[in-house]
């Protein structure tokens, strides 16, 4: 994002429309050979999944007001810019070769109550400090993912629910209807679309100043802390990790290293999130200027779900034909023929860092089904970053009645997923985790101390269980040590 914040902010407040306010920036591409921008997509228009089967899609009773909705996001400005796209998807490339590890991380579904400068700082500082201590424990880049400034709709088991005899349309998100149980809140409302854009944008302005504004810069890495997490044992590890760094930036100054050029005091940080509501990535979808590539402008990745992963269907039908970089979430019920399918679909020029392969299964499931997974995509040449999702395959109903997720759970199917590539002789590309950087208690276990009878303390989330922060920096230690483990490293 470090590239585009000026003419982001700019266009962002001046109200300019379609493809003339989209002027992207140019690809830093002067390290790295990888060709993004050189997958042809045939026979495919930003409308083109309108004629194939969309599941997990509200129904807008109201066509004029969707259409009018939909008018209003044909004329707002991109959310991010091509040349940022470019530049994830060059970083990614770098990551599929084995050069880097991936970081995404953040909130089950963003809402706009919660909504605060504040909530977004502490998410993107805990991102930071797990982005430190993975990348000084394996001596490799980490590309900093936020499920952030976008990831509001999620999919959902039934399309209606059901309380005390009343049936209602199923609550799918700020950015599509509204979660209290009312006829009025559950209509499926397109001027939400709208809303959540706007949110969105303030996102990432937010990001945008911290992540290039001075808060990123290395020197402050100790004013990254969480207050709630200063006492714990891993904050307590990141403040003695977060003093090898300082010495390492003394002895740099001391032999003529400036420390203050942008790569020590800026940060690229990208956003993400699932490909769910069509109208909408449909809406914010921008031709380039440049390279004529159609790119969605809501975000600079997006993933498609286990839910609506279907060959035929609408969801990969729009994807296969953008330039963002994609992900794909696989369960234990996608075969190696299944998926070396989506792979060809999705990036069928098998461009490095185009796809990742989102696993999440459990770690039984994992030992089980991913050797074939791996198998097959190392047979037929596949270039994908595989990335572990050990959240979703781990949620449970506590005895308390709180939808929680275990850390054990969690730990283990990491463990799972690296031993899986130590077998394979490929490489673990990143990690794909539910957190936040509030205090709470919504997993159990881990240092933190959380537990079935102190769930209900600190439950906040509408949608999944999340991390709190010290939780996800005792994850990221532990990803550390594995990542020194393969390149022969001592101990942290």
């Amino acid at each position: 994002m470090r590239s585009s914040v000026s003419s982001a902010a700019l266009l962002l407040a001046s109200g300019l429309s379609g493809g003339t306010a989209f002027v992207p920036s140019a690809p830093r591409s002067a390290t790295t050979t990888l060709n993004v921008a050189s997958e042809v997509s045939t026979k495919w228009s930003p409308s083109s999944w309108t004629n194939a089967v969309a599941k997990q899609m509200p129904i807008y009773e109201d066509q004029e007001e969707l259409a009018a909705a939909i008018k209003k996001l044909d004329r707002v400005a991109p959310l991010v810019f091509a040349g940022e796209v470019r530049n994830l998807h060059e970083k990614l490339g770098r990551v599929s070769q084995g050069q880097g590890f991936v970081l995404m991380g953040g909130d089950c579904a963003e809402s706009f109550a919660e909504f605060d400068v504040n909530h977004v700082r502490d998410t993107f500082r805990v991102i930071m400090q797990m982005a430190l201590i993975m990348s000084f424990g394996s001596s490799m880049p980490v590309v900093k993912i936020g499920r952030m400034a976008g990831q509001f709709a999620k999919p959902r088991s039934e399309p209606n629910e059901v309380i005390d005899g009343v049936s209602l349309p199923s609550y799918r998100g700020d950015n599509v209807n509204k979660e209290e149980f009312t006829a009025e809140a559950r209509r499926n409302n397109p001027h939400l679309m709208v809303d959540a854009y706007h949110q969105s944008a303030q996102t990432l302005n937010i990001l945008r100043a911290f992540s290039t504004g001075g808060f990123a810069d290395i020197s402050r890495l100790q004013a990254w802390n969480l207050e709630f997490v200063e006492a714990s044992d891993e904050e307590s590890r990141y403040r003695k990790l977060a003093e090898k760094v300082d010495e390492s930036l003394r002895f740099m100054k001391a032999i003529g290293i400036d420390t203050s050029k942008p790569e020590f005091t800026t940060v690229d940080f990208f956003t993400a999130h699932e490909c769910l509501l069509l109208p909408y990535e449909q809406a914010l979808t921008r031709e380039d200027s440049i390279t004529g590539k159609y790119y969605d402008c809501s975000s600079h990745m997006l993933w498609v779900g286990e839910r609506t992963r279907d060959l035929d269907g609408a969801h990969l039908e729009f994807c296969r034909g953008i330039g963002n970089p994609l992900g794909v979430k696989v369960s234990d019920k996608c075969t190696p023929d299944e998926l070396i399918s989506i792979i060809e679909t999705m990036n069928p020029t098998n461009v490095p860092g185009k796809l990742s392969i989102i696993v999440r299964m459990g770690a039984d499931k994992l030992r089980t089904n991913m050797p074939a997974l791996v198998r097959a995509v190392q047979r037929e040449g596949k270039a994908v970053v595989w990335i572990s999702d050990p959240c979703h395959g781990n949620t449970r109903k506590s005895d308390s009645g709180f939808k929680t997720r275990d850390f054990d759970a969690i730990r283990a199917e990491l463990r799972a997923f690296f031993d899986v590539h130590d077998e394979m002789g490929s490489h673990p590309g990143g990690v794909h985790i539910e957190m936040t950087g509030e205090d709470v208690t919504e997993c159990v276990g881990g240092v933190s101390g959380v537990d079935d009878n102190t769930l209900k303390t600190r439950y906040n989330t509408s949608c999944d269980p999340r991390l709190n922060g010290s939780q996800a920096l005792e994850l990221a230690f532990l990803i550390a040590e594995r990542m020194r483990e393969r390149t022969g490293l001592p101990a942290l």
